[in-house]
């Protein structure tokens, strides 16, 4: 069993339901907590060091760093089941989505430096520092990460079992696929009204019409005859 695996396993009764629908999201969000650390701790050894006059190229390096960090933590841990797509299919479309996000990430911390003006001489350097952790990592991470959560789903691994043919058999059989087509079969060749509703709340109303349609068609047969 995975660390995700275990986590979930030792919440509380009400949420387990919801993390165990959710689990690739809590696992992007465990890898966007490390990546995200990854990330400050260059853009804030940077911009106090050799990059203090461009606070803006430090946030780039920082995230190009991090994206790289990201693409292997997701790939294999976060979406490891998932795919759909060539190699370097999937990794130029990983790193373009990142690309993006990291444009909408810089956009707060651009709008706080040149349009806020929140930089020395004009404010302190507690000020400046605490308004470029607020504009980066809070409002332009939570920008990014709900962004790049949908399209690394919606276009960079669109197929969910693609790499794991085993949960795809095991999540068409959970589903129901394979006992609904039987179901469809068994009902428009044998059931009448009677048997429809012997079934109970497990036959979907749409069924129990359909049974009753075809009950009544044999019925109308078998009077003919």
């Amino acid at each position: 069993m995975s660390f995700a695996d275990n986590t979930i396993a030792r919440l509380p009764a009400p949420i387990r339901p919801f993390a165990e629908r959710h689990h690739e999201l809590i696992k992007f969000a465990i890898v966007g907590g490390t990546t995200f650390i990854i990330d400050m701790a260059i853009f804030f050894s940077l911009k106090l060091t050799i990059l203090e006059p461009k606070p803006v190229t430090a946030k780039i390096i920082a995230g190009i760093v991090a994206v790289i960090a990201s693409y292997i933590l997701n790939r294999e841990w976060s979406f490891r089941d998932r795919g759909g797509r060539e190699r370097h299919h999937e990794a130029l479309l990983f790193f373009g989505v990142s690309g993006i996000g990291v444009v909408l990430s810089m956009a707060p911390l651009w709008f706080s430096s040149y349009v806020l003006g929140l930089r020395v001489p004009e404010v302190s350097l507690m000020v400046e520092n605490i308004a470029d952790f607020v504009s980066a990592y809070i409002l332009g991470n939570l920008l990014q990460m709900a962004f790049r959560f949908w399209a690394f789903r919606r276009f960079v691994f669109p197929d969910e079992f693609a790499r794991n043919p085993e949960k795809a058999l095991e999540s068409t059989l959970t589903g129901g696929g394979i006992a609904e087509a039987l179901e469809d079969h068994y009902e428009s060749r044998h059931l009448g009204d009677d048997v429809i509703t012997d079934l109970g709340p497990n036959v979907t109303p749409l069924r129990r019409r359909r049974g009753q349609r075809q009950a009544s068609r044999n019925s109308q047969t078998r009077k003919s005859s």
